[in-house]
Order: C-alpha cells, then structure tokens, then sequence
C-alpha cells in the first residue's frame, strides 16, 4: 500500500471529518481540506529537484501535509532532526544523501537559533506564494472520484523508499535507513490489528515526526486509517500536552518514558482518562511510572518494543496480553529469533540471545552504506544488536542493547539491569545512568552516574542483596541534569565522554 495513495482513498472517505488538530496553531483542518492543502504542496515541490526532499518542521499540520506532499510528488522526505544541532544536521543530511532542498520554517529557525543554509526553503514562503489559481485548480482535482485523484498524483511501487530517518547516534554517527511503503504500511496493518485501532480513534500526537515513532504511529496510523490526529509541537511541554488530552480527549497515545515521566508529574488527576489505548517505547518503562498513570489517571500504560530499522513496531503489550515488566507479545507479521551471542543457536525459553527480526517492516537498508547494511542484514534478518529473552507465554523480555553488556570475569553483566536495580532505590525523582568504562588501566569499571548526591554505601549495600558483585557500580559520579537526545533517551555516548573526562580530570590531579 502506497501511504501518499491511502490518505487519498481516506481524504475522500471522510472529507468533513477533522484529520488534524492543531493546537500549536490551533488550526483545525478537515480532511477535505488537508486534501486540497497537500495537493498545493505537491505542485510547488515538483519544481525542485527529483529524488530526496529534506523535512525540518515541527510537529503539525504543515509537517504533517509536507511529508504526504513530498511522496504525491515523486520526492521521497528525509526527515530532518531539528532538536540536537540543527544545522549540522541538515548539513549531514544533505551531504550524506546528496540532495539540496530543505523545506523548513522561518518560526522554527528563529526559535532553535538556526542559520539558514543553502537549500533551505521556507514553508511559510511557499504558502504566501500560493496563487488564487493554484487553490482553485487543487480544490476542483480534490473534488473528482478518488480514481482521478490518485491518477494526478506520483503512483510509484510499494518497494519504492517512502521516507529516510536517521537514527539517534547515540552510540555512533547517525545511519540513514530507507523505509519503504510497505515497510511502514506492513507494520501499521499488522500494529493496528494487534492493539484494534479503528478510523473512529483520536491519537494524541506528541513526537516528532523525525523519529519512526512519530513518524509511524503518529502520522502514518492517522492518515492510514482516517483517524483524528491531534498534535503539539514541543512535547516537552508537559502541562500543555496535559491539558490538551484533558480538552481533546484522544483514545490513542505513544511516547517515551522521560515524556511521560513528565505528563505525569504536571497533569491534573483524569486529564489522561479518555485513553484506552497508551504504549510507551524507545525506553525502559519504570514500574513506579506505570503505577504513577494507574492511580492518577485510572490508565494502563503499556510498553513496546521496536526500532528505526523495523518501522518501528517488533512487540507490544495489548488490552488482551499484557504482562508489565515485557515488551510484550510480537506484533503478527514480524518474526524474532533469539540467538546464542556465543554459539548462534536459538536461545531456549528464559534464556537470553541477541534479538533478530524478520519481516515486510524490516528496512530496505541504509542508504549508500552496503557494508553497514551487509552487518545489519542477513538473510532478511535484522540484527537488532538488543538481546533479550522469551519468557514461557512468549512474552518478549528485552534485556537492554548487546553493547550494553559488559564481560566481567568471564560473566556478561547487563548494564540496563544494574541500571533498573539502582533505580530501585534511589530517592523519588533522581535519574541514573550506568556507562562502563573499562580500559586496560582500570580494568573493568562500571560506573553509575545520579542527578544528585546519594548515600552510596546505603544503596550498594541494597544492590548487594540483588546482584554478584562483579555488577556493582565502582563509583558513583554526579550529573545534575543527564544529556538527553531530541527522542527521550538518554545519551550514553555524551554521558560516557562525560564520564571519562571527570575520570581522566581526577587523575590527572592526584
């Protein structure tokens, strides 16, 4: 299924239905209007170059009818992230998937202080340059039978690339992965069904759209199915997006620990009650979260798994099956094999393997990267560099990222584990992070980084009671506010250089 397509055959379904609320505008579009609006976009792009159109906007309806723009006009989007570095990362995209036009917005380059770089078009330009001609003309093609409309549109192969992301860097250089339309359409179908998302749904849309999360389950669910969408451009904004759940009511609702962490702090007691459906990814869900949106809001929240490269959706907790502390059951349509880090063999139940996946949503691959992609990639199957385990009702466990394991005497120890011990008994609203920097003059030294100064003998005594001692953190260092990327996750890398430097200063003086 062609996504540009499927939002036509839903425009036309639900021409008087609202497709987005925008509450950063607080414009409110239909979807006969969105139609026409994507139209006008189709026409304008088609005078810049084929091939790759760089998106930077945030979060909205201009975003939102950018992206479908783009792909009705034969460009692919490369989604651009605007929240860490904007202008290097525009410059990287440019020069990574050799493309010029960046369509961006004046607003969002003044607000994040970014200098407009050659290539850089401004939507706010291209709408102010819309002739009373060019709306008529889109406005009488949205009025003909969808068979007219898609044929005045670019028609294309589901195989064809339908977006670029980057993915977060958090341990290297940022990857380019090409999904297709059947990638992310595969994984809507097969994720919708799972969790029974249906046209008459309203989704919460609080990420951004330059990570597959958002991306996928915020825009592309919405459009795909005729849903409502309504969205918000800084998701960090935690009392807005409150308060807009509580006016808008929506059903449906995606987002990330530190983001919900958030909501929950700065929400009113029912502000959340209207969601049936509230999964959260890219993260460890804390126990104390979900029973934080229980008791304040009368909601359970879920948590899935996926990754850039899968569209993004590997497994999901539903209303049917959901046990907390997993991942969850695989989403039908995909498929995951547990592999032996050692032997490659498939792991037996409870014990823990590298995660593989396999199936339409696995990515085409990265783009001009065919060694990156050849180490990814093995027959079909996705290496996903987690490693987790299936417990006895295949429900998926993850066990945090292979480089994220550490040998330790002949031992693997899971730093995300030493990670979720700690957690356990730091005071409320302290963050941790566990980073290991071994090294041949330290030797192995696992290193836990809090927000403030704790009693550490307390806790490792505490920590003692769950763990080998090998697994225990050395030292305890401090980092008042622990680096975080535009996604929610915390930055290993920048933590880990943080890390080293404190290190190697201490040295240095003693």
């Amino acid at each position: 299924m062609l996504l540009h397509q499927q939002f036509v055959r839903m425009a036309k379904k639900h021409a008087k239905k609202l497709a987005i609320i925008d509450r950063t505008t607080e414009k409110r579009v239909n979807y006969s209007t969105a139609l026409i609006g994507a139209l006008i976009l189709n026409s304008k792009f088609k005078k810049y170059d084929e091939g790759f159109i760089g998106i930077m906007i945030p979060t909205s309806a201009g975003c939102a009818l950018a992206t479908v723009g783009a792909l009705m006009s034969g460009r692919i989007p490369v989604m651009i992230n605007y929240s860490t570095g904007a202008e290097a990362n525009a410059k990287y995209a440019q020069t990574k998937c050799k493309f010029k036009t960046i369509i961006t917005s004046k607003a969002l380059l003044e607000k994040i202080n970014c200098p407009v770089i050659d290539g850089m078009v401004m939507i706010e330009d291209i709408m102010a340059s819309v002739s009373t001609g060019e709306k008529l003309k889109a406005a009488l093609i949205s009025k003909f039978p969808v068979g007219v409309v898609l044929n005045s549109i670019h028609k294309g192969d589901e195989n064809d690339t339908a977006v670029i992301l980057f993915t977060s860097g958090s341990e290297k250089d940022p990857k380019a992965v090409q999904l297709t339309h059947r990638n992310i359409s595969s994984n809507i179908e097969n994720f919708g069904t799972y969790e029974n998302i249906t046209e008459s749904d309203v989704i919460l849309a609080n990420l951004v759209f330059f990570h597959v999360f958002g991306l996928t389950v915020n825009l592309w669910v919405s459009f795909y199915y005729g849903m409502t969408m309504v969205c918000y451009a800084n998701p960090l904004d935690f009392a807005t997006v409150s308060k807009i759940a509580r006016e808008e009511k929506p059903t449906v609702m995606v987002g990330t620990p530190s983001f919900f962490w958030g909501y929950l702090h700065k929400s009113e007691p029912g502000d959340f009650k209207s969601l049936r459906l509230m999964v959260s990814g890219a993260d460890k869900c804390p126990d104390a979260l979900r029973e934080g949106f229980m008791k304040k809001h009368g909601v359970t929240l879920m948590e899935g798994y996926g990754a850039t490269e899968t569209s993004p959706v590997i497994s999901a907790n539903s209303q049917e099956f959901n046990r907390p502390g997993s991942t969850g059951r695989v989403i039908p349509g995909v498929q995951v094999r547990l592999e032996n880090f050692e032997t490659g063999e498939e792991c037996k139940t409870g014990e823990v393997g590298k995660v593989l996946v396999k199936g339409d949503s696995v990515m085409k691959g990265y783009y001009d990267d065919p060694e990156l992609t050849a180490e990814a990639l093995e027959d079909g199957w996705y290496n996903t560099g987690d490693m987790g385990f299936f417990d006895e009702d295949n429900y998926l466990w993850h066990a945090g990222r292979f480089k994220r394991f550490v040998k330790i005497g002949g031992e693997m120890v899971s730093l995300v584990k030493v990670e979720n011990t700690l957690e356990k008994h730091l005071p409320t609203g302290v963050s941790c992070c566990v980073v290991d920097i071994s090294d041949e003059k330290r030797g192995s030294a696992i290193i836990a980084t809090v927000t403030i100064e704790v009693n550490k003998a307390e806790i490792l005594k505490k920590m003692g009671a769950e763990l080998p001692n090998i697994a225990l953190p050395k030292q305890f260092i401090v980092i008042r506010e622990l680096p975080m990327m535009g996604t929610g996750k915390i930055d290993f890398r920048t933590v880990t250089k943080i890390v080293q430097d404190i290190l190697s200063e201490s040295e240095s003086q003693s």
